[in-house]
């Protein structure tokens, strides 16, 4: 069993100051794999009080130095490609091929993106009678998930670095050693100490230490919208920035003369991509009724087809979810439906039949869904499909939006026909025969799903103050 004990802060590996020491449950054992040191407020404030030093100086590093920065530690980062699925796959139970290829090849991406933004960024805007200038925003704190961890540490962790500012990171204590690792690259890039700091960690401990600390400028946290409006409590009393990605119950509009064979595939798939523990996926398909038994035939067909197996071995499989309280959630929405009188297409409550063990879910497609029910409500987090029926475009877009969520939707079918509803959904982010979002777009949404974006351009501003001078001489 791994131990990752220690804290990075101030360019250094050291002990807790009165912490506890975690065991991390391997999702496909149910046994322990790592121990990690959950943190404490003593050594929140230790990070604090490095990145207040180190942002003297960092902050007033130029363009140039912050790019070149940026390149080594993308550099450093494709080194240990290897290590860093290993760890997820065992953590989080994303299949090594997979946490090899779209969960590493995500943390990359969040650099590239920012990299590509800071290229052409205007830090001082002349706006005739008046400038704004852009600047670094001071220490943020940075409380990042599970299901894409090093996707979500680098969407935070790029823009910080590119706009000047220091931070102090609490990864998931779910999925901690990819974390660690990450710590290890950035040390090998040859961050400054005190830029970057990790201290691993509790919602309840570092979390809450974190969100309500008065030397922290800004919080920026992806998860649930549960935590979330904990973290916002906690950080009301300083006032300060609080920057938040949460859940999402996403809708997927098929369109009614839609190519199932053309179009379906692509974003019906949505659920099962990381054992559908994605904010973004598309659990929702909204199908026209007289289409409902053709599209419910369609998935289930899709899902049935899915293997589930060993996060260890290669190939396109399937994992576990994360952890047993997922898999009891789950399990109790899938037996919900049931209840409720959704059909069963395929999949269940049951443990797939070639495992014994481990947080498996049978990948399961519902018919019969309406929008009352528990599954068409709540986040499901697993690869779960519910097929709704609609009695017209204006009825669809109605069930779309009728959620406490608007983080992403997607939409099936002609392209321009798409093109025509999506202002209508009420989501941060639609896609056309998709479900994912587009490199260096802004990722982020509206209503219960969070404020502030990530991600490129937009991502970048939201890591940054805006400053207005004015009678400035001619």
């Amino acid at each position: 069993m791994r131990e990752r004990l220690q804290h990075y802060i101030d360019g250094k590996w050291v002990d807790s100051e009165g912490g506890k020491r975690h065991e991390v449950i391997n999702p496909a054992t149910e046994e322990p794999c790592c121990v990690i040191t959950l943190g404490t407020q003593a050594d929140v404030d230790k990070a604090v009080a490095a990145a207040q030093r180190a942002f003297k100086t960092f902050s007033k590093t130029t363009r140039e130095e912050r790019l070149a920065l940026m390149d080594r530690i993308v550099a450093e980062y494709k080194k240990r490609a290897g290590d860093l699925a290993v760890a997820m796959a065992e953590e989080m139970g994303a299949p090594v091929s997979f946490a090899g290829t779209a969960q590493v090849g995500a943390g990359i991406g969040g650099f590239l993106g920012t990299m590509a933004a800071l290229k052409d960024f205007n830090f001082l805007e002349d706006n005739g009678a008046y400038k704004v200038a852009w600047e670094p925003i001071g220490v943020v704190g940075m409380i990042t998930p599970w299901n894409w961890p090093l996707n979500q540490i680098a969407l935070k962790v790029a823009p910080a670095i590119a706009a000047g500012n220091t931070m102090i990171l609490k990864p998931s204590e779910e999925c901690p050693t990819n974390a660690a690792i990450f710590a290890e690259i950035l040390d090998a890039a040859g961050v400054p100490p005190g830029v970057f700091n990790l201290v691993q960690g509790d919602g309840p401990g570092v979390g809450t230490a974190i969100s309500s600390h008065p030397g922290i400028d800004m919080v920026s946290f992806t998860g649930s919208t549960r935590a979330g409006i904990l973290v916002a409590k906690a950080a009301a009393e300083t006032v300060k920035r609080v920057h938040q990605e949460l859940g999402g119950k996403s809708p997927n509009v098929v369109l009614p003369d839609a190519d199932f064979a053309k179009y379906l595939p692509a974003t019906a798939s949505g659920p099962l991509v990381n054992s559908g523990q994605s904010c973004i996926s598309p659990t929702r398909i909204l199908v026209p009724r007289e289409r409902e038994a053709e599209a419910a035939a369609f998935v289930s067909a899709m899902y049935a087809a899915t293997p589930v197996g060993d996060p260890m071995q290669e190939g396109n499989h399937l994992g576990p979810v994360v952890n047993k309280a997922q898999f009891e959630k789950i399990r109790g929405l899938i037996q919900s439906a049931i209840d409720d009188g959704a059909k069963l297409e395929t999949g269940g409550p049951d443990l797939p039949a070639n495992v014994n063990r481990g947080y498996y879910i049978k990948p399961t497609v519902f018919s019969g869904v309406t929008p009352e029910m528990r599954i068409a409500q709540e986040e499901i987090f697993g690869p779960v499909a519910t097929i709704m029926a609609y009695d017209s475009l204006d009825q669809a877009i109605e069930i779309a939006n009728d959620t406490a969520y608007g983080l992403s939707a997607c939409i099936t079918g002609d392209p321009a026909k798409a093109a025509e509803i999506a202002p209508a959904l009420r989501a941060g982010m639609v896609a056309i025969n998709n479900w994912g979002p587009t490199p260096g777009a802004p990722f982020g949404g509206y209503k219960q799903s969070g404020n502030g974006r990530e991600g490129g351009l937009y991502g970048l501003k939201d890591f940054m103050e805006m400053k207005a001078i004015s009678g400035l001489p001619a």
